[in-house]
């Protein structure tokens, strides 16, 4: 019987840790003085491509661009 004591306050919240790190980030992001705030926040924005996978082949990949919610 496996215990819950060793499972990460994350994951306890129900947050996975991609949320749990963005989070994080964020809040170093926002506690920043100029000029590194505005050069990290400008660094925010992620590039990402999608591909969707079919018989087990990949389809052209897409192409997206994000910012992190806040």
């Amino acid at each position: 019987m496996a215990s819950n004591a060793a499972v990460p306050f994350w994951r306890a919240a129900g947050m996975t840790y991609i949320t749990y790190s963005n989070i994080c980030a964020n809040l170093v992001r926002n506690c920043l003085k100029e000029p590194y705030k505005t050069d990290a926040l400008s660094r925010e924005k992620v590039h990402f491509s999608i591909s969707k996978w079919t018989d087990g082949k990949p389809e052209k990949p897409t192409l997206r661009t994000d910012s992190p919610e806040e």
